[in-house]
C-alpha cells in the first residue's frame, strides 16, 4: 500500500477527555472507559459500532490493557492491538487504525488512554527497568536522560538555561487560556531558573507534570465520516522511526529520529513545515520542544532555543505549538501521546475557545516514546485531499 492511497482515507470522528488534572477515587480504567464512552457519543456512535480496539494504560499493571477495555465496554473486536513504544504509542495506533480501516477489517476504531498516575502515586511511573550499564550512576530516569541531551545542546550549539525555559515559559501562556489546564497562573524565565533542581540543566519546571488523565479518539473510513455529527479531521500522513531504545547508545544526542518521521509523514501528507498551521509535539521535557522543533524541519539545527526564545512558538507567535500548555502545564499521566492528537482535533474543528488558531487547517502531532527512542509523526487535515 503506498503512503498517497492512504492519505486521507480514514478521519477522526470523536475526540474526548476525562479526568484531567486530578482524578480522585478512580482507576486508570475508570478514567479510559469515561474518554472512550465521551467519544463515541460525540461521534454520534456507541460501543456497538466499535469493531478494532487500540490503547494502553500505564506501567505493567495491565499489559492487556486493549483486552481488558474491551471487555469493561462490551466490545468483541475483530482487531486488538496494546503494542507498546512508550509516549509515542498512540500516534502508532492512528497508522494502524487507518491501514485497517482501509483494507476493510474493520469499520469503527476505538483508541484510548487512561492513567491515574498522580492520585494513585504522586509519581511517574514507568515499565522500563533500568540498564544495566546505567543503573550504577544512579540516574533519575527518565530525567537525567533528558538532561543529557539538553546538556550536549548547549555545548555543541549554545543554547542557554534561558532558551530551555522559554519553552516552559509559553506554555504556561497557551494553559492559562485552557480552563482544562493543570497547572495555570504567571510563569517567567526567572521562575523557571529558580525552581527546584532535577536533573541538571533541567529544573522541575523543565519537566512535566505528573497528573491523571485519559482521552480517546474514534476513526473510521473517510466516505462514512463525511456523515457522522462532527466535523471530520482527516489523517493525511503518517510514519514512526526508532533508534535506540537506552540513551547511551543514541548516536547523537541532539538528532532525533523526528527527522526521519517527520518527512515520512509530511511527504505523504503531501506538505511541508511552512504549511502546518499548528504544532502539538510531546513536550515531556523542555529540551524535547527544541529538538523537535528543529528535527521536524520548522528551524535549522540549533537554531531552536532562540527560535523558541523570540517568542516563536507562545500565543501570538508565528508558530502556535502545544496550544492546550502541552505535558509541562497542561497534562502528563504517564504518556502525552494522545493529548496532542485530541488538542489537533479541537483545534481543526474550532472547538478550541480562547486559545484558538484562527484558520487551523493543517496540524503536526508528534510523539515521543522511551528515552528520545521512538518517534511517531501525524498530520492531520481539515480535508480528506490537499
Amino acid at each position: 500500500m503506498s503512503g498517497s492511497c492512504l492519505r486521507g482515507s480514514a478521519a477522526i470522528v470523536g475526540a474526548a477527555l476525562a479526568g484531567l488534572g486530578e482524578a480522585p477515587g478512580r482507576s486508570s480504567e475508570d478514567i479510559a472507559i469515561e474518554a472512550s464512552v465521551r467519544a463515541l457519543a460525540e461521534a454520534g456512535l456507541t460501543t456497538r459500532h466499535v469493531d478494532a480496539v487500540f490503547g494502553s494504560l500505564p506501567g505493567n499493571a495491565n499489559p492487556l490493557s486493549a483486552l481488558l477495555i474491551a471487555e469493561m465496554l462490551g466490545i468483541q473486536p475483530k482487531f486488538t492491538d496494546n503494542n507498546r513504544t512508550g509516549g509515542s504509542t498512540f500516534l502508532s495506533y492512528t497508522l494502524m487504525a487507518a491501514m485497517a480501516l482501509k483494507e476493510g477489517l474493520c469499520e469503527t476504531a476505538l483508541i484510548f488512554y487512561g492513567s491515574n498516575q498522580r492520585t494513585a502515586s504522586g509519581k511517574l511511573v514507568s515499565s522500563v527497568k533500568p540498564f544495566a550499564y546505567e543503573a550504577p550512576y544512579a540516574p533519575i530516569f527518565p530525567a537525567t536522560s533528558y538532561a543529557l541531551a539538553a546538556s550536549r545542546h548547549m555545548h555543541a550549539y549554545g543554547t542557554t538555561r534561558e532558551q530551555l525555559a522559554a519553552v516552559a515559559v509559553a506554555a504556561r501562556a497557551w494553559a492559562n487560556l485552557n480552563p482544562q489546564a493543570f497547572m495555570r497562573g504567571p510563569l517567567s524565565v526567572a521562575d523557571v531558573l529558580a525552581s527546584r533542581m532535577v536533573s541538571s540543566p533541567l529544573t522541575v519546571r523543565d519537566c512535566c507534570l505528573v497528573t491523571d488523565g485519559g482521552a480517546a479518539i474514534v476513526m473510521t473510513r473517510a466516505d462514512r465520516a463525511r456523515h457522522l455529527p462532527k466535523k471530520p479531521v482527516y489523517l493525511l500522513g503518517a510514519a514512526a522511526a526508532t533508534t535506540h531504545m537506552n540513551i547511551v547508545a543514541m548516536a547523537d544526542l541532539t538528532r532525533t529520529a523526528a527527522v526521519d518521521s517527520g518527512q515520512r509523514a509530511m511527504a505523504m501528507a503531501g506538505v511541508a513545515p511552512r504549511d502546518i498551521d499548528v504544532v502539538e509535539l510531546y513536550d515531556a521535557f523542555t529540551i524535547n520542544t527544541i529538538l523537535f522543533l528543529e528535527d521536524l524541519g520548522f528551524c535549522a539545527k540549533g537554531e531552536g532555543g532562540a527560535f523558541v526564545a523570540s517568542g516563536a512558538i507562545a500565543p501570538g507567535g508565528a508558530l502556535p505549538v502545544n496550544t492546550n500548555g502541552g505535558g509541562l502545564s497542561c497534562v502528563h499521566p504517564g504518556m502525552y501521546g494522545m493529548f496532542t492528537l485530541v488538542e489537533a482535533v479541537q483545534q481543526l474543528r474550532g472547538e478550541a475557545g480562547e486559545r484558538q488558531v484562527a484558520g487551523a487547517e493543517l496540524a503536526l502531532c508528534h510523539g515521543n516514546g522511551g528515552v528520545l527512542s521512538s518517534q511517531i509523526t501525524n498530520v492531520l487535515g481539515t480535508e480528506a485531499t490537499l
